[in-house]
């Protein structure tokens, strides 16, 4: 297993709750979510390489992964904790 890096991460009990029932509903550890949403994030953004990502997963398996349809374009950005999705800010 490659070496990881580790920290301490303050986090919004709500966040976190969510982050978990995420990562249990796409059957991984709370951990390996997070990584992946950053990974994913990375890449939408432009910083992080078109290669081969870490630990040998390649693009191909993490489109696999990633929901279709609806929900997956910019509008899919949650709301500032404490504000209701759908609202208008």
């Amino acid at each position: 297993m490659a070496k990881r890096d580790s920290f301490l991460l303050r986090i919004d009990p709500q966040l976190m709750d969510q982050l978990r029932r995420w990562a249990e509903d796409d059957l991984r550890s709370l951990n390996a979510q997070i990584e992946f949403l950053l990974r994913r994030e990375l890449r939408r953004a432009g910083r992080w390489p078109n290669e081969s990502t870490l630990e040998g997963e390649t693009e191909c398996q993490e489109k696999a992964s990633e929901p279709s349809g609806e929900g997956t374009g910019d509008g899919d950005r949650l709301p500032p904790l404490g504000q209701p999705q759908g609202s208008d800010g």
